[in-house]
C-alpha cells in the first residue's frame, strides 16, 4: 500500500503533531529556538518519515523509514518529558500527549511487523 494518508498511523501523526502545536504554542517566548523549535521537528518527523517510508521501492527501506519514525516518536516523548521537568509543560498536559504518543508508537509497531512479514519486495 502506498496511499499513505489513508493509514491510521499516519492519522494519528498529524493529531498528534496539531497537538503538539497547540501544546508548544504556550511555551515561553524564550523556548521558541530552543525547546519549542526541538518538539515541533520531532513531532513533524514522525508523519514526514512514515509518509517517506511508503513511498520507497524496497520493504527494506520501508521499514527503515518507519524505524526513524518510531524514533522520533521517542525522541519527542523525551523533548516533552523535559519541558515538564523544567516547568513549562503541565503534566495533565503530558498526560494526554502521552495518550498519542503511546498510540502513535502501538501503530507504528503494527505496520512496521506488517510490512516485515509481506511478501514485497
Amino acid at each position: 500500500m502506498r496511499n499513505y494518508q489513508k493509514l491510521d498511523v499516519w492519522k494519528a501523526s498529524m493529531r498528534l503533531v496539531k497537538s503538539v502545536y497547540v501544546s508548544v504554542s504556550e511555551f515561553p517566548k524564550e523556548e521558541v529556538y530552543g525547546l519549542t523549535s526541538q518538539v515541533k521537528r520531532a513531532a513533524v518527523s514522525i508523519p514526514a518519515n512514515i509518509a517517506e517510508g511508503m513511498g520507497r521501492q524496497y520493504k527494506k527501506d520501508t521499514v527503515q523509514f518507519l524505524y526513524i519514525a518510531r524514533g522520533s516518536v521517542y525522541e519527542l516523548e523525551t523533548l516533552l518529558n523535559i519541558a515538564v521537568s523544567i516547568n513549562i509543560l503541565p503534566g495533565s498536559k503530558f498526560k494526554l500527549l502521552l495518550l498519542s504518543i503511546d498510540d502513535t508508537v502501538r501503530l507504528l509497531n503494527g505496520l512496521i511487523n506488517y510490512i516485515a512479514k509481506a511478501e514485497l519486495k
